[in-house]
């Protein structure tokens, strides 16, 4: 049963594993504090004084079709949006709450309007789903981990009905898979201590979610967070370990295997500054050659990148956010063969930079200018030609006198009339595209 569920899960998977590169949108009431998406948590705040927020959502210029254009500008091929975040509120109309986007000033339905104009660009579409929800009264309060009030013994939960909270939660999500058309991939977010796998209902939940959406990928949260895995990572995967796993603002030394070393669907999930969502002072932007390298780095390890923007409260992606995807777009528009349908290419990671592999295509990323010939480890009489992927001309192996005694390597230069490769054509990322022999 186990080797089945993976043999489903690889098939679920294939537009995942080929696709690398998706956009994460965090967005809500959170968005007018301005203090990042757990502001409720971290600043202890009553719903009561949350609820002003509320009042005020007016998203004016909220045009996800500028939203749509600019993640396939940047060469994204998918996106995952928050149709709810843990503080509860929903940006959908769903029949089971009044808290709601339709009932503030913004008067409609902003997940629908973001579907439709993702599939309009070609691109893919997911929905982020919180199974916590600070909002909810049948939800624990007092000493749950992170509650707002979880300090405040006013708010004890000897009156909570869990299970009526995991009937409202499946009732939503059972919304969102009946009534938005053709979804690709749910994220749940998150479980913690106690709360994970049966204790959200997660077989029946999963069984609801296949018969609905038979396609729909799901990551590994219903039992695991950013801190633990799950059974994802085991040879017997429960039916509700998800199909990818999602480590949380880090890339995996190694990649992610399971424990009888075959290779996990995954994609590192990490913010363009420091923050999920809209923070108004948080000015720690990645630069852009920073973003590239890890897209890069998490092909050449099988693994894909959700890179997060947080739009503000006008609906707007910042423009500092804007800046480096349209700066990672005009890389991609040269070297997007590198990453799509790519991974690891058997290969060790270079002093220079890494390789990425398709079939019998390697790319190599060069980040770092190199004193003598670049050298290809053990891929001498195996490279049948080599090309700038960028503008596709020929570079020639090199067989210089000072490369005679390294003849298992294959070296090249990319300026052809010194011993140097220096300057790079690419200071970001200069690839060269290695065609093995047949």
């Amino acid at each position: 049963m186990a080797n089945q569920r993976i043999l489903e899960r690889t098939a679920r998977t294939k537009w995942f594993n080929e696709a690398r590169f998706g956009m994460f949108i965090h967005w809500g009431l959170y968005a007018i504090p301005a203090r990042g998406e757990w502001v409720r948590s971290v600043e202890r705040m009553p719903q009561e004084e949350y609820l002003r927020y509320f009042k005020e959502f007016s998203p004016s210029q909220y045009e996800p079709r500028k939203w749509a254009k600019l993640a396939k500008k940047a060469g994204m091929k998918y996106a995952v949006m928050t149709a709810k975040h843990h503080d509860g509120f929903c940006l959908w109309d769903t029949g089971l709450t009044d808290f709601k986007a339709p009932n503030t000033p913004a008067g409609r339905d902003l997940v629908k309007e973001y579907l439709e104009a993702f599939r309009a660009e070609g691109l893919r579409v997911g929905l982020y789903f919180s199974i916590i929800d600070w909002r909810h009264p049948d939800f624990p309060h007092y000493r749950d981990r992170q509650h707002p009030m979880r300090d405040n013994q006013a708010y004890d939960n000897k009156n909570r009905n869990f299970d009526r909270y995991l009937e409202f939660m499946h009732g939503q999500i059972r919304e969102l898979l009946t009534n938005y058309g053709h979804l690709d991939i749910m994220w749940f977010d998150f479980s913690y201590n106690d709360m994970a796998g049966e204790k959200w209902k997660a077989s029946e939940l999963m069984e609801m979610v296949r018969s609905l959406q038979p396609h729909l990928i799901v990551d590994n949260r219903l039992e695991g967070s950013g801190e633990n895995s799950g059974t994802i990572l085991t040879e017997n995967p429960t039916p509700w370990a998800g199909d990818f796993a999602c480590p949380e603002q880090m890339i995996p030394p190694e990649g992610i295997r399971n424990e009888l070393g075959d290779p996990v669907p995954w994609e590192a999930c990490i913010t363009l500054n420091n923050h999920w969502g809209y923070a108004a002072t948080d000015r720690h932007w990645k630069p852009a050659d920073m973003v590239v390298r890890m897209l890069v780095e998490c092909v050449s390890k099988n693994g894909n990148l959700l890179l997060n923007v947080g739009p503000d409260p006008k609906g707007r992606i910042p423009r500092a956010s804007i800046e480096i995807l349209e700066t990672l777009g005009r890389w991609m528009e040269d070297n997007s063969e590198s990453i799509y349908q790519c991974g690891n290419a058997g290969l060790d990671k270079p002093e220079w930079g890494r390789f990425t592999r398709n079939g019998n295509k390697i790319y190599a990323h060069i980040y770092e200018p190199q004193t003598g010939g670049i050298c290809l480890p053990n891929l001498a009489g195996k490279i049948e030609k080599l090309r700038l992927l960028a503008e596709g001309s020929e570079i020639k192996i090199a067989d210089y006198w000072n490369l005679a005694e390294y003849k298992q390597h294959a070296f090249f230069f990319l300026n052809s009339h010194s011993f140097d490769n220096y300057p790079l054509p690419d200071p970001i990322d200069t690839v060269v595209e290695i065609t093995l022999t047949p």
